[in-house]
């Protein structure tokens, strides 16, 4: 007899999942009020370090993430989607996590090729690539691009996780909710 799967991802999965949305709240927070805040200001400077220091983490969230998620199964959905929903899920799963990886990787590299270090909290990380201002523009330019769609991407993340909760009634949802000790 086989062993049954449980109805929930491991604890390690959850929290890094919902640190993973307070990240990511907190750094297009950082972008978006920068934009409110003058020209040469230190809390403008300040915003930006930030946006950069938490993308490094998101980074750094999101490789631990896959390393767990490749090495344990994902709980069944329980009923079972259609074929198509199943699909569209694996598909906005996927681009989620591209662009958790894309953002923070053209972020640093746009930072070294516009002639700057990346700091991270004090740290002055290594420069990869050399100073390239023409790069450094249409690195910025698909920086910001995957960053806005990322807002419909979370957006249709959430939608779909709704959807399956309220809709379907299905356990979708709760195999990503936070477990109490108490059973």
């Amino acid at each position: 007899m086989t062993p049954a799967l449980p109805l929930h991802y491991r604890p390690s999965l959850v929290a890094l999942h919902w640190l993973t949305l307070l990240l990511l709240v907190a750094v297009y927070a950082c972008i978006e009020l920068r934009e409110f805040v003058p020209r040469g200001t230190d809390l403008r400077r300040s915003l930006k370090d930030w946006h950069f220091a938490l993308g490094l983490v998101v980074f750094a969230v999101t490789l631990v993430r896959l390393a767990l998620r490749a090495s344990s199964k994902a709980p069944p959905i329980i009923p079972p989607p259609p074929a198509w929903q199943q699909w569209l899920a694996r598909l906005v799963a996927l681009l989620l996590y591209a662009m958790l990886l894309a953002l923070p990787v053209l972020g640093y590299l746009m930072r070294n090729a516009d002639g700057h270090a990346v700091l991270l909290w004090g740290l002055e990380l290594p420069l990869l690539i050399a100073e390239n201002p023409s790069l450094a523009g249409r690195m910025e330019e698909l920086h910001e691009t995957i960053g806005n769609a990322g807002y419909y991407l979370i957006g249709l993340h959430a939608l779909g996780a709704l959807f399956h909760h309220y809709v379907r009634h299905d356990n979708t949802l709760q195999r990503m909710r936070i477990q109490s000790g108490r059973r």
